[in-house]
Formats: C-alpha cells, structure tokens, sequence
C-alpha cells in the first residue's frame, strides 16, 4: 500500500504534467486536499509534507478540526452545500467558500462578512444538470446572482465552482462551465478562478482551465466513515 507521502507526490506529479501540457505554470493552481472524513493528525501529517490548502464540506467536522490544528497556518476552504445557519461558524475559520449557490445564503453570508477588514473568498456553484438536488444556481440565473455577490462589501467573487454530472460527461461540462466562466467575466473581469476538478478527473478539469482542485481519496486513501 502506498503510503500518504507517495499519494501526494503521485497526485502532484501528475499535475504539473497536465499543467506543463497546457502552457501553465504551477502557480496557475491550488491544490485541495480534502480531508473529510479524516482526523485532524493526517492534517498536520500533511502540513508537514507542504500541504497548505484544505477542503471540508460539514461544519461540525471541519470546526471542531481546524480548532484542534489552530496553532497551524492553514487555508481552509469550505466546499460542500452550506446551511444558512451555519454561516457565522464557517466564516470564523474558512478562507474561501466554494458553493455559494441560493439568495438565502448569500444573505446569511453578508450579514456575517458586512464589518470584515478583508472581504472573504467565495465562488458561486452553478448547477450543471437538471437535478436541482445538485446544488448550484442554474444557467439562466448566474448573472444576476453573481452581480449581487459581487456587489456584498465582505465577500469577494473569485469565480465559479461546479461537479461535473455523474453520467460520464465531464469533458461536456467543464466545457460549459468555462463557457460560463467567460461570460462571467464580462461582467467581472477579476473573477477569472475555476474550482472543478476531483480525484477521478482533475487532469481533465485542468485541460479546461481549472484553477481549484478539490482532491480527498486519491490522496489521503480510503476514509473511516
């Protein structure tokens, strides 16, 4: 069994290949490591292996996790579907959150953000499929959405976030999701980031201009659920 260093390296070195392929370098990209599902000691196992960026999607595990690592200087970010009540915990520890997705979140995270000294991070999930089960604001919706986050003196618009959809299409959805990112940035030339890509497709997500892998198992192995 390979162990968590080899994983990394492997995950890595895969990486700056593709990204070599596309003519980019490797500050282009931030690498998550998502650590779900995982005790705050493969954290620190991994800060000492240079690991800076990680990424968790329920507040009662990643609160009580990133208190237990506090004397670490970590970014976390928050990527999975965030309840409105939950905001004022996330913000006290996250960096970015990656699944802005409705109006009542949005409201709950301007409330929180409104007397920040630095805005904080966020993207907003758009919804790839017809499931609306997925997450994400649809299509139709984005702009105007992304006009009010962009708006909220706290929050800052880097980008887009999305999942490709699970019937085997990636290629299909990265595409339109950088479709999307091109449009939104002639509303907002600064929020150029992309956070796509996981385990079993981030080489691809990189080919369509991803500049945020969100990457758990292919790295930190199988989870203790």
């Amino acid at each position: 069994m390979s162990s968590l260093e080899e994983r990394l390296s492997g995950i890595d070195a895969r990486i700056s290949a593709r990204l070599e392929a596309n003519g980019r370098s490797s500050d282009s990209l931030t690498r998550i490591v998502v650590s779900k599902f995982h005790p705050a000691s493969m954290v620190r196992d991994l800060y000492a292996l240079g690991v800076r960026d990680f990424g968790e999607n329920r507040d009662q595990e990643a609160s009580a996790k990133a208190l237990e690592v506090k004397d670490l200087e970590l970014n976390w970010h928050f990527i999975g579907q965030l309840q409105s009540n939950k905001v004022k915990s996330v913000v006290s520890y996250a960096s970015a959150i990656h699944s802005v997705d409705r109006g009542s979140l949005l409201d709950a995270l301007i409330k929180q953000t409104v007397e920040r000294r630095t805005a904080l991070d966020v993207f907003v999930q758009v919804n790839l499929t017809d499931d609306p089960a997925r997450g994400g604001v649809n299509e139709g919706e984005l702009l105007g959405f992304a006009d009010k986050v962009a708006a909220a003196p706290g929050l800052r618009l880097l980008g887009l976030m999305a999942v490709a959809s699970l019937d085997g299409e990636e290629e299909r959805d990265f595409g339109r999701l950088a479709e999307l990112s091109a449009q939104l940035q002639t509303h907002h030339p600064a929020a150029t980031y992309l956070s796509a890509g996981m385990s079993n497709d981030f080489e691809l997500a990189i080919d369509y201009g991803a500049t945020h892998l969100r990457i758990g198992t292919a790295i930190t192995g199988n989870r203790a659920y």
